[in-house]
């Protein structure tokens, strides 16, 4: 402690009214980084600003200095920008936000300015500050107040309060300018709803804030007509909040954007910070307003630096959407009784085979020797064909569900607190895990054969397959169980979820843009078309554009990523389960019967399990996770989902691999019985009929 009061009485006297511009604010933020300390303790931080007020009680020629340091602080500092944008974009637009705080992440502020709001990061450098702030008692702010900013009894005290009051109303004024900015720009104001239009809040707020104003310089901000004034302000400013509100609703029928949730974020917390100025103008005790907002800027300036926060926030509201479109799709991947696992079965089993010629196409490529980009470019091109080919032949790929069945789970959870919610969640995830066995099986229990039928009908024709014997020993060798196939296995999971995030956002796109609706009523399509298949064609790309964007986007990935991450060193093979299943197969064929009397075959036998499980249960996690964050599932709730499926797993292991009749559970009154089996199109029955557009 007597450090402490050595290093503040250094401090104290190298205060300097005089001083540059630069100098002076290094001074204060000196003095400040002695009030933090070294330690994280918010009670030690105010000990020490009691320290300060006392030594400055006794020092009252120092105190002379600090008051003509702080006339001279007033006079030259803008606090508007402080109170009014701190924490904003310059602009309402998300792209320009992120590149603003990706600049402040780079470019430091420098001292050197007349602007608060730029030297406010520099004084209040750190989050422990918004803590010390808050723990400021109410006897040490009154001492702060009247010890410091009321200099000596002998020298006449400027008018802070004037100095206050009218720049907390022209932060107020420039609120309510971007406030009503954003509420009568286009893309929020034609969303809104026909009541919040023909009520106009946004263009009654200007004149209560002018009544605000005018009542408080007229009669003083403690008078009658002040608090009329600001009451009926506070009221429009909820009316517009509510207003603003409505345009959810829109978006939630046509579509999200991000650049419009950003600008309704921007709305709700410039009224916030309008509703905190109010605070500080009607409060009876300023210095505590004074010193809580300051705290809350404290924690808004942090905030607004914060990249991941700016992502969280703005696309957290389109991540619902996605997984709720997913959802709707992800329904027709899940079985629910014995004769739709039959029929997985079936379909899994034509998707199998059709991947049987995908892999032996992937195989003609390699042979090629075409360069890594367009070597990568066939192979994708490829495989998106026979993706898209599967889908509408109503057939599936096994671990392209997790990705799109997780929101259909998730979905379950919306009321997670309601009876039953827990069980019902657990029987969709018995559903769909029985559902992958299912699809793995058929996909993978086919392909193999397939593949040794086709290389076997290839010689039989006179010709030589492009596997060879070196190749093929390469094959079971590089995907041996114990080597890089689980990691690379998990990294394609994750291209299965991207695939569907793809998938949710085209659709968001297309539904937001209204293009069925373009299809259907465009005077120039109409024309080519005819009325009538213009309808078609806007009903069926509606239904359809989320599977044809999946598999697309799923097929090039699966063929680009690589050669992109290996022009930067990074080494990455695809480990798709029914296609690592149809190389393992054409190995083994060119090898001979003899094959299962190696090691590397039954090491790449279990390679392909290894992959099934990694490629289903990674891309699974992820879309999970991102479903729960959407629908909100609290830490807690998430606990007892997870010990809930352990013991049903422990009591009932068979629910997950096959169609067997669970055990029933008793209702309550208040718990209505679960639905009866899906009687809904069977898995992968999302498109239409492929020959519809044609018309």
């Amino acid at each position: 402690m007597a450090t402490s009061q050595l290093d503040l009485i250094e401090l104290l006297r190298a205060i300097d009214p005089e001083a540059p511009l630069a100098e002076r604010h290094l001074w204060l933020m000196q003095l400040l980084d002695w009030v933090r300390g070294d330690t994280q303790d918010p009670d030690m931080a105010v000990a020490r600003v009691r320290m300060l007020i006392d030594a400055a009680e006794v020092r009252p020629d120092w105190l002379k200095l600090w008051q003509h340091w702080w006339e001279e602080f007033l006079t030259t500092m803008d606090a508007t920008p402080l109170l009014a944008d701190l924490g904003f974009a310059p602009q309402d637009s998300f792209t320009s936000e992120l590149g603003h705080r990706l600049q402040r992440k780079l470019m430091p502020p420098t001292p050197e300015t007349t602007d608060l709001s730029e030297l406010f990061p520099l004084l209040f450098p750190t989050e422990f500050d918004g803590r010390w702030l808050r723990a400021l008692d109410a006897r040490t702010l009154t001492r702060l107040r009247t010890v410091l900013f009321r200099a000596a009894p002998d020298a006449p005290p400027p008018n802070v309060n004037d100095y206050a009051i009218r720049t907390l109303l022209d932060a107020m004024m420039f609120a309510v300018t971007q406030i009503c900015a954003i509420g009568h720009s286009a893309p929020v104001r034609t969303r809104m709803s026909a009541d919040a239009k023909r009520d106009r809040a946004f263009a009654v707020l200007p004149q209560a804030f002018l009544a605000v104003r005018e009542a408080v310089q007229a009669h003083g901000r403690a008078s009658a007509p002040a608090v009329i004034a600001i009451g009926q302000l506070r009221e429009q400013l909820d009316a517009c909040r509510a207003a603003a509100q409505t345009v959810y609703i829109h978006l939630e029928e046509h579509g999200i954007s991000v650049q419009i949730e950003f600008q309704l974020r921007q709305l709700r917390q410039r009224i916030i910070r309008m509703k905190a100025l109010l605070l500080c103008l009607e409060t009876d005790v300023p210095v505590q307003a004074t010193t809580q907002l300051l705290s809350h800027l404290v924690r808004v300036d942090h905030e607004s630096r914060s990249m991941r926060e700016l992502m969280s926030d703005s696309t957290e509201l389109l991540a619902a959407k996605v997984t709720e479109r997913n959802a709707e799709t992800g329904q027709h991947y899940i079985t629910r009784d014995a004769s739709e696992y039959l029929h997985m079965l079936g379909a899994a089993a034509g998707g199998g085979a059709v991947l049987a010629g995908t892999t032996w196409i992937k195989l003609l490529i390699g042979a090629v020797g075409l360069t890594a980009f367009w070597g990568g470019l066939a192979a994708g091109i490829n495989y998106a064909v026979c993706f898209v080919f599967i889908m509408l032949m109503h057939w599936t790929v096994a671990t392209k569900q997790p990705a799109m069945t997780a929101p259909a789970m998730a979905a379950k959870l919306r009321d997670i607190n309601a009876p039953g919610a827990t069980d019902q969640f657990l029987d969709e995830v018995g559903h769909l895990l029985r559902s992958q066995f299912a699809a793995i099986l058929g996909n993978v229990g086919v392909v193999m054969p397939v593949v040794i039928g086709i290389a076997i009908a290839v010689e039989s024709a006179g010709h030589h397959t492009v596997m060879d014997h070196r190749h093929a020993l390469q094959t079971l060798s590089n995907h041996q169980v114990l080597g890089p196939t689980a990691l690379f296995a998990a990294a394609t999971g994750g291209l299965l979820f991207l695939s569907s995030l793809v998938a949710g956002w085209v659709e968001n796109w297309f539904v937001f843009h209204r293009l069925d609706s373009v299809i259907t009523y465009h005077p120039r399509i109409t024309r080519r078309l005819g009325a009538e298949r213009a309808r078609r064609w806007g009903t069926y790309w509606r239904q359809n554009i989320s599977g044809y964007a999946a598999n697309i986007s799923l097929g090039l990935m699966l063929g680009l990523v690589p050669p992109f991450l290996g022009f930067f060193g990074i080494p990455f093979e695809v480990r798709h389960v029914t296609l690592v299943a149809g190389q393992i197969a054409a190995a083994a064929h060119e090898l001979g019967p003899q094959v299962i009397h190696r090691p590397a075959f039954w090491g790449a036998v279990g390679g392909i399990a290894i992959t099934g499980l990694m490629n289903v249960s990674f891309s699974f996690w992820l879309a999970f996770r991102l479903a729960l964050t959407a629908q909100g599932i609290g830490t807690v709730n998430r606990k007892r989902l997870y010990a809930a499926l352990r013991r049903r797993m422990l009591r009932q292991p068979l629910s997950f691999v096959l169609p067997v009749r669970l055990n029933p559970r008793p209702h309550t009154a208040t718990e209505p019985a679960p639905p009866a089996a899906s009687q809904t199109a069977p898995p992968d029955s999302q498109p239409t009929d492929p020959t519809q557009p044609s018309g």
